[in-house]
């Protein structure tokens, strides 16, 4: 009998397990494509972007599932805008300065530590970028210790597109001295050096040979491209051939000349001539973003046909966001949008947005209500059967768009409040190094007073209405900074 009883018990323990297993397996794979700098006018899933680009894969992924017009970051630059994307929440919650290293604390958990221990195998590749404790391995902004698995890619704000080898940053006198670097990339607890190739094309092929892996659980990738960033000009022969643009000489530290306050031989002297305009003109700028966007969508390609190959498309949700608005020195079209990156305007903080997942997302869909970055978390989690109970978190539903919620947003001394159709901000527009290049709109006023806009009819911030409705402006202000009150922490 007690041996019936002993089978009868482990016959139960091994359904359970079985049963246990094949509900992990049903849950879909998810990958998160985050690009660089991306101008609103240059997504073509939209019906009014700009003609002169080339993205048919992009507009392949829009064409498969829902576009969202109104998709909001927190943050009009990388850092704090990722900490947004990763976390579900407005980064100032803890970083009160609403500065550019938000940081990420260990209290606040992340989408991969979610899936995680929901199950999911994660990875990382390709930036990685909180603000703070750059190139550094040890630390909890570094994936590994935020909840991927594995991580190839770099941290900080860019890398160079073609030396990523121990030889160029041996011979470098400062590798880490700007706000880009050069060589290896950071692979887990140590690095991988690439002689030769082309970094977006790189972080495909790892992308690639990940997802083409034989494995028992779902799996959660973060692409995490730096296309279209700085340095824009760095592009394949091809793709600069097309767009009737020259090649522009790699950075070598033996050739390099002084500039401004840099030393001979510095990447900081080379990276800072090369990202504004003045050594390239306005016309060319353009096509080299071209360029570069057309190189980031053929990769694009590249990973959406390992999911078909591997049968992966209808067991996989595709997200795709660009972490701020186009850059006002990269030659990026944030049309109709006023301003760009660096500043609360539009242009800054309203960026491209699509997800995918056949059969369970409508393909062809355009939502017009207003979202947020910090939506992704919750609707990924959802979708994973995870139950969340943190209260703080600022997302909702992706899928389920509320009218007329409260967005926010801080960022240095400026700052901005969404209700409805009503924006009201004192953006001020001061950020960039040079003049910015010829698609940017510059806004009506540069200046910290407050403004009023109907967004819902004038998304290019045209009319200030601050005057013709005092009482709007009082009850926004106030909204702001009860949310303030409440949330940031003192």
């Amino acid at each position: 009998m007690k041996n019936i009883v002993a089978l009868f018990l482990l016959i139960c323990m091994v359904s359970c397990q079985t049963k246990s297993k094949k509900e992990e397996n049903k849950k879909p794979n998810i990958l998160l494509i985050v690009v660089d700098d991306q101008g609103y006018a240059d997504f073509s899933p939209f019906k009014n972007h700009d003609k002169s680009i080339s993205t048919p894969n992009i507009t392949r992924l829009g064409n498969s599932g829902t576009v969202f017009t109104q998709a909001y970051v927190t943050a009009p630059v990388c850092s704090p805008s990722r900490a947004g994307i990763l976390t579900g929440k407005n980064q100032f919650r803890w970083d009160k300065p609403a500065s550019w290293g938000p940081g990420l604390p260990d209290n606040v958990k992340t989408i991969a530590e979610y899936l995680k221990d929901a199950g999911y195998e994660t990875a990382r590749i390709g930036k990685n970028d909180l603000g703070r404790n750059f190139h550094k391995n040890n630390v909890r902004e570094y994936p590994l210790n935020h909840g991927y698995d594995e991580f190839l890619g770099f941290s900080a704000h860019a890398h160079d597109y073609w030396l990523n080898s121990q030889e160029i940053k041996d011979r470098t006198p400062d590798p880490y001295g700007t706000s880009a670097l050069l060589g290896p990339l950071m692979h887990n607890m140590g690095e991988k050096s690439y002689d030769q190739g082309y970094l977006t094309d790189i972080l495909t092929d790892e992308s690639v040979d990940y997802i083409k892996r034989k494995r028992d659980k779902p799996f959660f990738l973060t692409l995490s491209y730096n296309a279209v960033h700085h340095l824009i000009h760095q592009v394949p022969k091809k793709y600069l051939d097309k767009y009737n643009v020259k090649e522009i000489p790699n950075y070598d530290p033996d050739s390099l000349v002084a500039f401004k306050k840099h030393k001979p031989g510095s990447y900081s002297a080379y990276y800072d001539k090369y990202s504004r305009v003045g050594a390239i003109q306005h016309e060319d700028l353009r096509k080299y973003y071209l360029a570069n966007l057309n190189c980031l969508d053929d990769n694009i390609g590249r990973v959406l046909d390992a999911l078909k190959t591997q049968k992966l498309v209808e067991n996989t949700v595709v997200v795709f966001i660009s972490d701020n608005g186009g850059s006002p020195l990269t030659g990026a079209n944030n049309t109709p949008l006023t301003g760009g990156k660096y500043s609360l305007w539009e242009g800054g903080i309203r960026v491209p947005l699509a997800i995918s997942w056949p059969n369970e997302i409508d393909a062809g869909r355009v939502e017009t209500n207003y979202v947020s970055a910090t939506d992704i978390l919750p609707t990924l989690t959802n979708i994973a059967g995870i139950a969340l109970t943190d209260n703080a978190i600022d997302g909702i539903n992706l899928l389920k768009p509320e009218a007329n919620r409260l967005l926010v947003w801080k960022w240095q001394k400026t700052w901005a409040v969404r209700k409805g159709d009503w924006k009201l901000t004192n953006a001020k527009e001061n950020h960039w190094k040079s003049e910015p290049s010829a698609q940017y709109i510059a806004p009506i006023v540069d200046n910290m007073e407050l403004k009023l806009f109907n967004i819902a009819k004038d998304p290019g911030e045209r009319m200030d209405l601050a005057a013709q409705h005092p009482e709007k402006v009082k009850a926004l202000e106030a909204a702001y900074k009860n949310w303030i009150d409440l949330n940031v922490r003192k």
